[in-house]
């Protein structure tokens, strides 16, 4: 079984959820919350294995109460359900801690298969959410790379991935790009993963776009000398 609890301040929303979450024999109904506070006090309570967090609540709003969540009570994930599609929200919420990020307009066995897949351990954006935090990616400026100590504890394969992985690409996409078995990526992730202290791919996305990693480099003239091509795929 999946334990959910439930955090949206429309009434009407979270009986509609109940109810469609509910149709799934394997998903059971841990709690509601009308607020963030409420959010975190219900899931240091109960513990659920994910919250489905609304971002517009009075008083702490979702993404407030996502980062006390993973701070206080790291084993819950959390899924953003929303239905604003703002950088700040999404970005916001990813910083805080968040394993998903879904629109309210999602089919609902889209979401039904999103709350298992974060229960999972996995991570999961919706296709719009993905290509609006690419599109960012590309438009910032370079940054410094404050963690270029944390970046240099990755082999090249490592940080070729991670760059694969910034850009949107599943592991089958990436092993397809780069020729090798899904198992190797699988291994390769893990291990990105652990070198950089991160706890899942979409804080990979999070920390790629902040190190400029996965800057594009449509620029020929910032290609570094003797270098042609993906800026790390030597």
């Amino acid at each position: 079984m999946t334990r959910l609890l439930i955090a949206d301040d429309d009434d009407l929303m979270r009986a509609g959820l109940i109810e469609l979450l509910t149709a799934d024999p394997t998903i059971e109904i841990a709690g509601q919350a009308s607020t963030g506070r409420e959010a975190v006090r219900g899931a240091r309570r109960l513990k659920p294995d994910v919250v489905l967090m609304d971002v517009r609540m009075p008083g702490l709003d979702g993404i407030g109460a996502t980062r006390e969540l993973s701070r206080e009570v790291p084993g819950v994930r959390i899924l953003i359900l929303t239905t604003f599609e703002q950088d700040d929200y999404i970005f916001g919420a990813l910083r805080a801690g968040a394993s998903g990020f879904l629109l309210k307009r999602t089919r609902p066995e889209h979401l039904i298969a999103a709350v298992h897949t974060v229960a999972g351990g996995a991570s999961l954006l919706s296709s719009s959410v993905t290509r609006r935090v690419i599109d960012r990616m590309a438009r910032q400026p370079a940054p410094d790379l404050a963690d270029q100590a944390r970046l240099s504890s990755l082999t090249v394969r490592e940080r070729g991935v991670l760059e694969l992985i910034a850009r949107g690409l599943s592991n089958r996409e990436i092993a397809a790009a780069l020729v090798v078995e899904e198992s190797t990526i699988r291994a390769h992730v893990k291990r990105i993963l652990l070198k950089l202290g991160l706890r899942d791919r979409v804080q990979a996305v999070i920390f790629a776009h902040e190190t400029g990693i996965n800057r594009p480099l449509d620029d020929t003239s910032e290609t570094p000398q003797g270098t042609t091509g993906r800026r790390h795929a030597e």
